[in-house]
């Protein structure tokens, strides 16, 4: 019986369980510990308050923290499939004549990947890949950042990078990130790769998109890139729990989902 828990016990189990769960509703938590939803809210609060989760509307979500940078092999292994939809899904979106922008990373790659070779388009980034990965017989134009290079994540960073996208403009943006949840938006593991997203988004005139798979959720790392406000749009997969849909369409994210193996739908 859990009844007449003392509030460490009631903590306790509430934490335990959203090491498991990740995500939980009040009326999950009020149940597994017996006890009136006021009492969860408070515990909650607490429980956020010591750094162990973030609270949702209606519940809270397991706070993962990510404070290194996770070399782009390591990345690459991780959801392979999921990533491939999100990024197929994401070239699908750039039409002829768009100027895009697009960051370093595995999901980000996947997007390179699936843009049609004869497109008539422009691609800006500091993505290595760009240049050490795709076909040779790609006829659209690649602009690769100069700067820093950061063997491995496989991109480009600092000042020289900054310099030349303070120079264009692009009209969509799609950037992956290594977490996202409602309280500390979109985040990144190091200050060189948040200051070239950042640049991105002050420098994009249209869509703004975050590609990322499903475990990013919840998951905080050391720099905001942008809060939820300043996206557009969310392309992950199908394994997104509904409370994070829930919390992104209040903020006024479009989401669209793929489905591994078998196409994607908004």
């Amino acid at each position: 019986m859990k009844k007449n828990l003392i509030p460490a016990q009631r903590r306790k189990l509430v934490q335990e369980y959203l090491s498991i769960h990740t995500i939980a509703s009040i009326s999950e938590l009020s149940n597994l510990v017996e006890t009136s939803e006021a009492t969860v809210r408070r515990d909650l609060e607490q429980l956020e308050n010591e750094g162990y989760l973030e609270r949702t509307s209606g519940g809270a979500i397991h706070q993962t923290r990510m404070n290194l940078e996770s070399a782009y092999d390591t990345r690459a292994i991780s959801y392979p499939e999921e990533k491939l939809q999100i990024g197929a899904h994401a070239a699908a979106m750039i039409a002829d004549g768009d100027v895009v922008f697009i960051n370093s990373g595995s999901t980000t790659t996947q997007i390179l990947r699936h843009i049609p070779k004869d497109a008539r388009i422009t691609v800006i980034t500091n993505n290595m890949t760009a240049v050490s990965d795709l076909e040779k017989d790609v006829n659209y134009d690649i602009l690769l950042l100069g700067g820093n290079l950061n063997k491995k994540v496989s991109a480009v960073t600092g000042q020289f990078a900054l310099t030349n996208l303070s120079q264009v403009y692009a009209d969509k943006l799609f950037f992956g990130v290594d977490g996202i949840s409602p309280k500390f938006g979109c985040t990144v593991p190091t200050n060189s790769e948040a200051e070239i997203i950042r640049m991105m988004i002050a420098r994009t005139r249209g869509l703004v998109a975050v590609v990322t798979d499903h475990s990013k959720w919840g998951v905080v790392s050391n720099y905001e890139v942008a809060s939820l406000e300043q996206i557009h749009a969310l392309i992950s997969d199908d394994g997104i729990d509904q409370d994070a849909y829930g919390q992104l369409v209040s903020q006024s994210v479009d989401i669209i989902i793929t489905h591994p193996n078998h196409g994607s739908s908004q």
